[in-house]
């Protein structure tokens, strides 16, 4: 399978699974808007600076919730 033809399947299942705050807003072409997001998600995935205005971490749930009870 090609590059290209992931990208088709990945766009095609992007597009056939919106969020429902994309469903409620309608879109004129579901095709496109998936192709922009994959595209966007695929460049700050590529590196940490992709999105200035955000920060990637990658911790796992031990690292990031503090315990309230000891654990049993």
């Amino acid at each position: 399978m090609s590059d290209q033809t992931i990208d088709q399947d990945r766009v095609a299942s992007r597009a056939g699974h919106l969020l429902p705050e994309e469903r409620a807003a309608g879109s004129d072409d579901p095709q496109a808007q998936a192709a922009a997001i994959l595209a966007e998600s695929d460049l700050r995935e590529a590196g940490r600076n992709a999105a200035p205005d955000t920060t990637l971490e990658r911790r796992t749930s031990d690292e990031t919730v503090t315990a309230n009870e000891p654990p049993d």
